[in-house]
């Protein structure tokens, strides 16, 4: 394994970051194909005797039983200080701005719970999961603030958002004295590589760690044509993503498995390989030991300027489709859903 800072941060992470959001209790979540707490922990802890020590859960997978998950194997099987525990929270809901909670409320709230879930007194990234336009972005930015001062959390990222919302932000922080985002988890894979336009060069710029989940496009960067899984069978959101651009999407997932087949590798690494060329840490989610296998070994694969060319001169523009495609204030307010992941959380 290898390891790098974390953007302007001092965190030491691996390569590869471990995502979590296929643990937890189905029966709490909208995923079928999630692993029980034994299968998670069995994962959790091959990928920490490959050298994995960033992980990154939410309080919205599995109405936070992921974040259980992940806190009980991380403390039976690893020290605090050499993990790097990432988690999400989620805007404010509904029935909160009805209620008068303020951003800042609703973010102590946030992570009280999820602290409480992970069975932990800090955690080391605190992420904003997607952007809240019924909440000021003074009151998170400041909400943020207070919690890293508090020790709560070391730094924060945020997810789901455009080049110029994350610049607006840390503006607003470096004005305001406020901690800045130091790290960016957006949508980025070999057929999805919208963020090239403006995020990537912001990030390169401000030395803003990219964090990208989807890394394998919800299996279909790692998978021959013809191969199946129940994730790729059941996953409506992932075909959300892709169904509509599969045709042009094959071309290049065609590409992938003629050079592993090549190399003598599997897709995984050939897809992984290529991503870890561009950001810091791609977010692999694994639901079996061969996934967090593959992603460690991609790490030592090089590629050559050839074959980088070969895996991305097929790529043409995409749209903006799920979290993103409603990051507006219109869209926010015609469907909530996306904002709540459609899930009950409990906070006090």
């Amino acid at each position: 394994m290898q390891y790098t800072k974390l953007g302007n941060s001092d965190l030491t992470v691996s390569r590869i970051c471990m995502g979590c959001m296929g643990f937890g209790d189905a029966k709490n979540g909208q995923h079928s194909w999630t692993l029980d707490e034994e299968h998670s922990r069995e994962i959790i802890k091959e990928g920490l005797d490959l050298g994995v020590n960033f992980f990154d859960t939410a309080i919205g997978y599995q109405s936070g039983t992921s974040e259980q998950y992940v806190g009980r194997a991380l403390r039976d099987f690893a020290k605090r200080e050499d993990v790097v525990v990432a988690t999400k929270f989620l805007p404010r809901t509904p029935e909160e701005i009805q209620q008068g909670i303020s951003g800042q409320e609703h973010i102590e709230r946030m992570i009280n719970t999820s602290l409480k879930n992970l069975g932990l007194d800090y955690v080391d990234l605190y992420i904003y999961h997607m952007w809240d336009h019924e909440t000021p972005l003074y009151d998170i930015m400041d909400g943020l603030n207070r919690i890293v001062k508090e020790g709560k959390a070391r730094y924060i990222g945020i997810s789901n958002c455009f080049a110029y919302q994350l610049a607006k932000a840390n503006a607003l922080a470096e004005k305001e004295g406020f901690q800045k985002f130091v790290s960016i988890q957006g949508h980025y894979n070999l057929i999805f590589r919208e963020e090239e336009r403006e995020m990537a060069k912001l990030c390169a710029e401000d030395n803003i760690a990219m964090t990208p989940y989807s890394a394998l496009a919800g299996g279909r960067l790692s998978k021959h044509p013809g191969e199946t899984s129940k994730r790729l069978e059941e996953d409506s959101y992932a075909k959300l993503k892709y169904d509509d651009t599969a045709r042009q999407d094959q071309v290049i997932i065609n590409r992938v498995a003629e050079l592993a087949d090549k190399r003598g590798v599997s897709m995984t690494e050939i897809s992984l390989a290529w991503l870890l060329t561009k950001v810091t840490a791609p977010v692999v989610g694994a639901t079996k030991l061969h996934h967090i296998q593959g992603a460690a070994k991609a790490v030592d694969l090089q590629l050559t300027e050839e074959e980088k060319k070969y895996l991305e001169e097929a790529y043409v523009p995409h749209k903006l489709v799920g979290v993103m495609a409603q990051n507006t204030p219109a869209a926010a307010k015609q469907d909530h859903v996306w904002s709540t992941g459609s899930q009950k959380i409990e906070t006090k």
